[in-house]
């Protein structure tokens, strides 16, 4: 009997390898976690409404986890009979709210994460906006080259036509054929037709694509009063679009954040240092901290002093989004019950120093858009999706049956005139 001896060495490599993995899964959790729920208070490395948590283990009764839980679960409570807490309150000036909803170990995973350095970013990665935009690209270019053949295939008609007069006319000559001269070609009926015709399609076409674009603004891009940078908020600092347009949750409207959203991180934010350079379109670069100077001014702000937001005047945004005055449109319905990423419609938006509009937002559009977006239909036998599809008997049966294998919006009622326009 031939006994193997187990290799030490490898037994513990391989036990490293599972463990390191296993933190990276871990960390890449708490950093979705971190998002959603720290994020808009507190930053890795920088104090903001709260302090910075990089290190946060090696600071007062951190470093049991334990206490980590029960002030996570509830500050309030923990804050009551610890010194270091109060502290806290007293240098931001504000207590933190509790997450009951949290578990201990989703707590331990944004406690590995905030005490790992962050990986720093490819960007290789393509968004569904700038998908779209490569798509509508290739379009274009599609229908420049459709035109240009078009046009090379008339000439060659035109030309052969010529030719075959010629060719004619030759033949009868030899066949002593006598024929009447030709009608010159701008004295021709046929070729009077068929040009009033030609200019006639061209020229509806023309018309009619001219009237159906009055009034949309895609590429509308105006100057604001504050150079407000998404790319530095939404894409380098992460904040959550609902953060700032909380009411795209449960409202028709997203609404413009209010000043107390804007100076609940930037009382604490006073100077633009480390982020990256901004840039107006015209290719001039912006002082980013004399634009939260323009902010100051609009909160009636003194940078360290309190501040009353009574006195504060609000911010006189441009609107680059708007639809026409018949047309119902609904943030919380797409963004909430239809799950549509803010991306689909406002394009690269994280990736935009000076926000414009991406897409035309036509009937078309947002038709086509229906008829391709599948919704999130109820699952009887797991309960999961939207339950208010639950009244749809037909779309249930017709799945169970593979009629069907998904729900479009169309299939619930997405293109009747009625659900968009009064």
């Amino acid at each position: 009997m031939i006994f193997f001896k187990p290799n030490a060495k490898k037994i513990a490599l391989t036990g490293i390898v599972f463990l390191l993995s296993f933190t990276a899964v871990l960390a890449q959790d708490g950093k979705q976690l971190f998002a959603a729920n720290c994020q808009t208070c507190h930053s890795l490395t920088k104090d903001l409404t709260g302090p910075a948590l990089a290190g946060v283990t090696e600071r007062g009764p951190w470093g049991d986890r334990k206490n980590l839980h029960a002030w996570v679960h509830n500050p309030a409570a923990f804050m009551a009979n610890n010194a270091y807490a109060k502290g806290l309150q007293a240098k931001f000036g504000s207590v933190m709210p509790s997450f009951p909803q949290l578990a201990e170990k989703d707590i331990d995973a944004i406690i590995d994460y905030v005490m790992t350095p962050p990986a720093q970013p490819t960007g290789g990665e393509a968004t569904a906006g700038g998908q779209a935009a490569a798509e509508e690209e290739a379009s274009n270019k599609n229908a420049i080259i459709f035109g240009i053949i078009s046009i090379i295939l008339a000439l060659i008609a035109l030309i052969l036509m010529q030719v075959n007069s010629g060719l004619k006319k030759l033949s009868d000559d030899k066949e002593n054929i006598v024929r009447p001269e030709p009608v010159p070609f701008y004295r021709n009926k046929v070729y009077i037709a068929m040009f009033a015709l030609v200019l006639f399609v061209v020229g509806g076409y023309l018309v009619g694509k001219g009237a159906i674009n009055l009034g949309r603004q895609k590429g509308y891009q105006p100057d604001q009063p504050i150079a407000f940078s998404h790319k530095v908020h939404a894409g380098v600092n992460q904040i959550n679009c609902l953060y700032c347009h909380g009411n795209a949750w449960e409202s028709k409207h997203a609404a413009i954040p209010s000043m107390n959203v804007c100076m609940n991180c930037h009382k604490a934010i006073s100077t633009y240092e480390k982020g990256p350079k901004l840039y107006h379109p015209d290719g001039e670069e912006i002082n980013g901290t004399n634009e939260i100077a323009k902010l100051y001014k609009y909160a009636n702000y003194t940078a360290g002093q309190p501040w009353d937001a009574s006195k504060a005047k609000p911010v006189e945004w441009v609107k680059i989004h708007n639809l026409p005055d018949h047309v119902f449109f609904s943030h919380a319905q797409h963004v909430n019950a239809g799950k549509v990423q803010c991306q689909t419609c406002h394009g690269n938006i994280q990736e935009m120093d000076v926000v414009k509009q991406q897409a035309e937002l036509s009937m078309g559009w947002c038709i086509n858009c229906h008829r391709e977006t599948k919704v999130n239909f109820n699952d009887k036998a797991d309960g999961s999706g939207n339950k208010f599809y639950s009244i749809y008997e037909k779309f249930h049966n017709d799945l169970k049956s593979g009629k069907m294998d998904s729900v479009t919006v169309k299939d619930i009622g997405g293109l009747e005139c009625q659900k968009c326009h009064y």
